[in-house]
This record gives C-alpha cells, structure tokens and sequence, in this order.
C-alpha cells in the first residue's frame, strides 16, 4: 500500500530536477535530464528489477512491464520536460517544490506539478506499489516517457517508430489530457471526469504584405502594414462557423442525464438543437469557444527594422486550432477567402491536421471509466471530450485505435490556469488520489 509521506517525498525530488525545454536545443541542460533518469532508477527499484528500461532519442524513456499476453499492452505516457519559468513571477521558487497550507489545502508549489511529472510520478509510484507486491499485469505495460512534449515531440515519435518497428500495436494508450473538474460544462454540477478521445489540429499560416519600402516621413497612400492589419481584423471578424464536432456531441448526450431543464432536453436532442447549442457555447468563454468552431489568431506581427523605416514586408503569424473534421488545407483555403486580397500572401509555416477520434464505447473505455470510479469517486462521470492542446499522444495514434488523454487529478480552475503559467500547484491529497487511478488501471488491464 501507499507511504504517502514517502511518496510525496520521491515527488518533491523529481521536482527539484529542472528539466526545462526549449525550442532551441542549444539552451537545454541536458545534464538535469541525465540527473533525472538517474533519480528515476534510484528512488524505484522494484520497477527497475521489474520492468526493462531502454533510452531512446537520447533522453526519453520507455519501459516494458512483461504480463501474462503480450497482445494489445497498455501504454501510460507523460512526459520528463517542463516549460521555462520567469522565476520572479512565482510566490515560491519553482524549482523548490514547497508544501504551502495543511491538511486539504496543503498544495505542492512547483514547475511540473501538473504538467506533467504530477502523472509521471504518480505512473511511477503505482508501478513500483504493484511491482513490490509481486503483481504481474493480465498483459503487457509499456511507461512512455518522453524528453520533449513542449517543444517538437521527437522522443515520442521515436518510440513509436521503436514500437512499429517491433510489430505492437496498443489496445489502449493514456496521455495526459482532462482532469476530473466541476462545472466544465455549464448548468451541470456533477464532478466530471474529461477524458480526451481526440486532438484539435494546429497550424500556423503567415499573411505577408509587401510594398518598396522608403523612409517613413514619406508614406504611400497605403503601406503594407495596413493592408496586412486589414487582412488580420478581417480574420477577426470573421471567426469560423460553430458546429458540433462528434466527441463534443458525445460528451453532451452523455452528460445528458446529469445536466437540470432545460439542457437536458437541449443535449438530448442534438439532432435537431445542435446549431443553436453551438451557437450558445460558443458565446460561454474562450474554452467552450474553442469546442465548438476552429479557432484562428494573430500571435506575431512583424514589420520594418526601425522605427522612421517603411516595411519591405509585413507579416503576421496566424496560429488556428483545428476542430475535428478541418483539414490543413481546407482551414487555408478559407483564409484567403476571408482575407480576399491578392496582395497578400498567404504561406503555411507548419500543420497538421486535427488526430482520429477514438472510440467512446468498448472494452477500453470501460476500462478507463472503472478506474475512474474505484479510485476518483462513483460520483464522478467519464465524459468524452475533444481536447484543446496537442499532446505526445498524437504520434500514438499511428500504431493504436484506442488512445486516450486523461489526467486524474481534481483540478480547480485556478489550478487548471496556472499550467505553463507562475504558481503551477497541485494538492497533495489529489495527487496521491491520482496514482490509486494507474493502479486500478494497470491491475485491470
């Protein structure tokens, strides 16, 4: 059984270790990333007299827990790397990993307490829990750990290539993704666990407009930063129609039941109320915004070298989300629709189209909403959902039909903001609940 002191205690550890990303890999200390492997393997023998361990891409780590079958093995992923912190920003030093409050509120103050070393250690603390008893898994258990989620997801791409290669095709993978929240969905006041059966795409376009260029105390009539902000306002009032993609449909006929008069008449009638449903969610916050339409915005804007310079070129990086359903290439399309100049150039800097959609019935769901239930509360419902953010999850859906993003954690919203933001937390009790979740998980499985 749990030592929830000792626990803790591991945790804080592994917190301490700044394994910080950047896009830049010349900025990494890859020392931290060597010190963390090396912590790994120190403060969790029995797994590591368990399970094997291999290092793939330099600094990911993938192991093997060998069960009864080797069909269909479960994969549990997190991964090792933290976002950089601005540390003058934070009430606690980020990298201290200190206990503020007690009892309930007692919360651990740290870079990567939710996302994600609160997952990975707690995937660490039930394997090593089960391994110590003796367990053996009903199949196969593959730990996914990869070195950098935040930034180009090269170690998870290469243990799937590994995984490919070695002819293993997952029944069922787990990501990190939705927490167990209250009142993610408005009017429904049960608990509710989201868990991610798909990913918006992501893109970036760049608008460029370009003019002669000259001095700025003789400006033309109309200079590329006009005609590129026009382009920009144009996108802005122009969002992308709302519609109900499939897991956002689940996750409202599900919740259905749950949900007061009139919602549940609402959701239950999706078929005919869907347009006006969309339509209300879409007017209830940037999240449920973002379930329900593509989103598109501006995040840089580039122009001339000095201030009294005219801008040769103009430019405008144009982040979009895709719903489930949008293609790269049709989100494109409809920009320079919307944007209807020819002056402008419209170039995709990056894309890839939204993830396939995982199924919401089935043996594998049924597994993860069991573990849901013993370990998190009967209170709590499983709800499908589509999920924001990309995760390393995404590359798994090359080898697995069953791929899932849950973290079980019951998060407030305040410590669902606080991600890549100062003051990341997580309260201890909740995190401790978290790795009863992998354990019911893994000795279902």
């Amino acid at each position: 059984m749990t030592d929830a002191p000792a626990s803790v205690e591991r945790f804080r550890e592994l917190l301490r270790i700044p394994t910080v990303s950047h896009a830049d890999e010349s900025e990494i200390e890859w020392g931290a990333f060597d010190e963390f492997a090396a912590a790994v393997d120190r403060l969790y023998p029995a797994l590591h007299t368990t399970l094997v361990r291999e290092t793939v891409d330099g600094h990911s780590l993938l192991y093997r827990w060998a069960g009864a079958v080797t069909a269909d093995p479960l994969v549990l992923m997190a991964h090792i790397d933290v976002v950089p912190v601005v540390p003058e920003e934070w009430d606690h030093d980020p990298f201290a990993a200190e206990i503020v409050g007690e009892g309930a509120d007692a919360a651990l103050y740290a870079r990567g307490a939710i996302d994600d070393k609160g997952s990975l250690v707690a995937i660490l603390e039930a394997v090593e829990q089960l391994a110590a008893e003796g367990f053996t898994p009903a199949r196969d258990v593959y730990l996914s750990f990869g070195h950098n989620e935040e930034t180009a997801g090269g170690g998870a791409q290469a243990i799937v290539a590994l995984l490919r290669e070695r002819g293993i095709r997952p029944g069922l993978v787990l990501d990190e993704g939705g927490a167990v929240v209250d009142g993610a969905i408005p009017g429904v006041g049960v608990p509710t666990a989201m868990v991610g059966v798909a990913e918006r795409g992501v893109m970036t376009l760049e608008l460029t407009a370009r003019e002669g260029g000259g001095h700025a105390s003789t400006p033309p009539s109309y200079p590329a930063t006009a005609r590129l902000a026009r382009a920009v306002d144009r996108l802005h009032r122009h969002p992308f129609p709302t519609r109900l993609a499939p897991p956002v449909r689940a996750m409202l006929s599900t919740v259905a039941p749950h949900a007061p008069q009139p919602l549940r008449a609402l959701f239950g009638s999706l078929a005919v109320t869907g347009p006006l449903v969309a339509g209300v969610l879409s007017r209830l916050g940037p999240e449920m915004n973002a379930t329900v339409r593509t989103t598109a915005v501006a995040t840089r804007l580039r122009g001339a070298p000095g201030d009294n310079v005219l801008a040769t070129s103009a430019t405008a990086a144009v982040n979009i989300r895709l719903l489930t359903g949008d293609t790269v290439a049709s989100a494109t399309e409809r920009v320079r629709r919307v944007v209807a100049d020819r002056e402008i150039e419209v170039t995709l800097a990056h894309g890839s189209d939204p993830s396939p959609v995982s199924p919401w019935r089935g043996d594998a769901w049924r597994r993860l909403a069991a573990a849901v239930t013993a370990s998190l509360g009967d209170d709590v419902v499983t709800l499908p959902y589509l999920q924001l953010g990309a995760s390393d999850s995404r590359w798994f859906t090359a080898i697995s039909d069953h791929v899932y993003r849950f973290t079980p954690f019951h998060l407030t919203r305040a410590e669902r903001d606080a991600l890549h933001a100062h003051n990341e937390r997580i309260r201890v009790e909740v995190w401790l609940r978290g790795i009863g979740f992998y354990r019911e998980l893994v000795s279902a499985s």
